[in-house]
């Protein structure tokens, strides 16, 4: 009998452990990103990560009640790093399209940015086909950016060259390898525009739209099916919108750009 309860004893230790496992897996929210796009994710001079996303991540984790946990990977290999269960949501500046929704699915949108294009100060160039024929454009693999370019570009006579660093697209356009570099402008303003290197480059013409490819907004992407970890986030994010949170740090990182999204 005494062997008996040894056993079960252990058997219930176990299963404690397990329990108390899954418990602490539900509570922590493990988000993926690419650490390379300030002012929405960067890494500061000591390491530790920063930016507009991770603060914004850190607010909605604490109003759903969740622990933050980062894991880095490359912008285009987000989707398959998430299919592939090595986090629970993307939190990396991604746009919610079509095109991804066919592979993922999307919270509601956290907030809004346009895309514009960088150039030299006065060079002329506009994000148009007429204007940018014959030139190279540079972008970011795997980003909506370079879908709309070679979509809207690269047919007609625009050279594409996508990169799997923005900051790399900034280094050839300095080099004047790049006539351009097409960026949600905010990332452009404060990972190149406001630094030395920017000086003498400016944003080229108004943003560019198609709502199909550019998508409806900011919003976190999550695995197909995850319908539970969606409805939580979503009401997370409406707090910390209705707070004001997410206003606050749109301020802090990104001036008087508009990212409201209703």
């Amino acid at each position: 009998m005494l062997r008996l309860n040894h056993k079960l004893a252990a058997a219930v230790v176990l299963a404690c452990s397990f329990g108390c496992t899954a418990a602490f897996a539900a509570d922590t929210l493990r988000f993926g990103l690419e650490a390379q796009y300030p002012p929405f994710e960067s890494k500061s001079s000591t390491g530790e990560l920063q930016g507009l996303d991770i603060d914004v991540g850190k607010a909605v984790c604490a109003a759903a009640k969740m622990t933050c946990q980062w894991v880095e990977t490359s912008f285009d290999g987000l989707i398959p790093a998430l299919q592939g269960r090595k986090f629970d949501a993307i939190n990396s500046a991604m746009n919610a399209t079509d095109a991804r929704r066919q592979a993922i699915d999307f919270t509601t949108v956290v907030y809004r940015v346009p895309t514009q294009l960088i150039a030299k100060t006065g060079s002329g160039l506009q994000p148009s086909v007429e204007s940018l024929k014959g030139k190279s454009v540079g972008v970011l693999q795997g980003s909506i950016q370079e879908t709309y370019a070679k979509a809207h570009w690269a047919n007609a006579g625009v050279n594409v060259v996508a990169y799997q660093d923005q900051n790399q697209a900034y280094t050839d356009l300095v080099a004047g390898r790049l006539d351009g570099t097409l960026v949600l402008a905010p990332a452009g303003q404060t990972g190149f525009l406001s630094k030395p290197d920017g000086k003498g480059y400016s944003f080229a013409g108004a943003p560019v739209r198609d709502d199909k490819i550019l998508g409806s907004g900011i919003a976190y992407g999550v695995r197909k099916g995850d319908d539970a970890l969606k409805a939580k986030l979503n009401a997370a994010i409406e707090k910390v919108k209705a707070d004001g949170t997410i206003g606050k740090y749109a301020k802090q990182y990104l001036g008087d750009i508009d990212i409201s999204a209703k």
